[in-house]
């Protein structure tokens, strides 16, 4: 395995942590300002209409079905620049025409997403908000087609990079706002699609100083392009399934006022691991075993995907285990201010906790799929994730007059071990590259033995820090930072990671 594999992990990773990082700055300023309000809750909603898209016709069902066959093209020389241009062409036009729709029809797109909304000021507002915010979605889907370009030449960081302009943009709209006294709402609906933008012109320019052009031109019906609608069309679907999930989420929250925000701001912190070790490990999986089996590299196939699956469980693991121990004063740290109070704080928490128990899930998906995606199989993960969606729908809806709001946590962490159980059942059939080698097997339940035994330890620190108070910065830090120490001390004592192999993974092959 080329010693880059694991080094595009980490580059990926890093800029995700620096979005994830601005994208936490975002949020407490949105916490402070305006809390869990109408306000908040009707942009969140508007916010989540043009991100539930985009995953159909970029980052999960499009690009999934691209990234191999460009791949292929590109390491046969078959003419990738005409593929990749016809593919941008005919994802502006239907994405352009997809949103025009979309804007007519608002308020029946944010009934579906929250019908609690209904009657009151939030539905309202959400519209409006909606209305505004969808344009990002042409925006950000050509933007992901660009960068799907990109990391199958290896590039990853103007692609890894872009989602840091987006918080940022944000961050400044908002201080602004706040400055000059605008509504902060329609700030940060304004702000969405000029975000879009920033997006799409950064990637836009690195794949230029490439060699890479991209220029919309009518679209053309060439047999590449079948091919990729054949291979998309199910991606679509199972894409669709997924945001389904988030809908139900939505759905349930929607009718306990405060929760749309309460399962926001959980969603956001454990989607810090998630993003950092879930995307990295996705984007830079993909195509690498897509040039495997290409090859006929079996056993690269199955070192690519082996490393990926020990990189994605020694952070995650640990991680998730953490998260669920310090959730209150993870919560009480970042948001409780200003609007944001100490009752926000106990429910966010509590729909953290069961978010981290389906942490590990989260990512074995984003590790299992690529293994059906390179071989351009998008059928099977489509039918899996039917399975996924009825259980997720019948836990959230069966379950909210028992729980209350976290039936939408409940539903989303069962439907995700699912989810992974189905993937992992259907690679019996698909030969070594599938297999977990020795080294993981090795090592995987060393690292699980080391993740309890952090986790214990940062009990037993919290409840040493809970005299001097929860919601303070050094205590979190402290908390973080020794738990962290804690984790990597004790996985070099059960041997769940040798200096060896670390020098070995970050290492360039000569």
């Amino acid at each position: 395995m080329r010693g880059g594999l694991v080094r595009g992990f980490v580059s990926v990773g890093l800029w995700t942590f620096l979005s994830r990082l601005s994208g936490f700055v975002r949020d407490i300023l949105m916490a402070a300002w305006l809390g869990t309000g109408p306000v908040a809750e009707a942009f969140l909603v508007a916010l989540s209409l043009p991100n539930m898209f985009r995953r159909f016709f970029a980052e999960g069902a499009f690009n999934t079905a691209f990234v191999p066959l460009f791949s292929k093209k590109l390491e046969g020389g078959d003419d990738p620049q005409r593929f990749a241009q016809d593919a941008f062409s005919g994802l502006a036009f239907v994405v352009a025409v997809f949103s025009a729709v979309a804007m007519i029809a608002m308020p029946g797109l944010v009934w579906l997403m929250a019908a609690g909304f209904a009657g009151d000021a939030r539905f309202d507002l959400a519209v409006e908000y909606g209305r505004i915010t969808f344009p990002y979605i042409l925006l950000i889907s050509l933007a992901s087609m660009v960068s799907g370009v990109l990391n199958a030449n290896g590039r990853f960081t103007a692609a890894a990079a872009a989602p840091v302009l987006l918080n940022l943009l944000f961050i400044v709209g908002m201080l602004l706002g706040r400055a000059l006294g605008w509504d902060l709402g329609l700030t940060l609906a304004w702000a969405t699609p000029l975000t879009g933008v920033a997006q799409l012109a950064l990637v836009w320019w690195d794949a230029s100083r490439t060699g890479w052009r991209f220029i919309p031109r009518r679209p053309r019906l060439t047999p590449d392009m079948k091919r990729l609608l054949t291979i998309a069309l199910p991606a679509i679907f199972a894409g669709g399934v997924v945001q389904v999930n988030l809908l139900v989420g939505r759905q349930v929250g929607s009718f306990f006022e405060g929760a749309i925000g309460w399962l926001s701001y959980s969603d956001r912190l454990y989607q810090l691991p998630l993003g950092v070790v879930g995307a990295a490990v996705a984007v830079v999986l993909l195509p690498e075993l897509a040039r495997r089996l290409r090859a006929g590299d079996e056993a690269g196939g199955q070192s690519a995907y082996s490393r990926a699956t020990e990189f994605g469980m020694f952070l995650t693991l640990p991680a998730a285990c953490a998260i669920a121990v310090i959730a209150v004063p993870m919560v009480a740290t970042l948001f409780e201010r200003g609007a944001f109070d100490a009752n926000d704080t106990q429910q966010t928490a509590r729909a953290l906790i069961v978010y981290a128990l389906g942490l590990p899930a989260f990512v074995m998906q984003k590790i299992l799929q690529p293994l059906y995606f390179a071989r351009e199989d998008t059928r099977t993960p489509f039918r899996f994730a039917l399975v996924s969606m009825v259980v997720n729908a019948a836990v959230a809806f069966g379950l909210m007059g028992t729980v209350g709001f976290l039936a939408a946590a409940l539903g989303t962490t069962m439907a995700a071990w699912f989810m992974v159980a189905q993937l992992w059942w259907g690679t019996r059939g698909m030969g070594t590259a599938a297999r977990a080698d020795a080294r993981l097997i090795r090592s995987l339940p060393r690292i699980l033995i080391s993740s309890l035994l952090m986790a214990a330890g940062l009990w037993v620190l919290r409840r040493w820090l809970a005299a001097d108070g929860e919601g303070d910065p050094l205590g979190l830090a402290i908390l973080v930072f020794g738990g962290a120490a804690l984790y990597f001390a004790l996985s070099f004592a059960t041997g769940a990671i040798r200096p060896a192999d670390l020098k070995a993974a970050v290492r360039r092959k000569r």
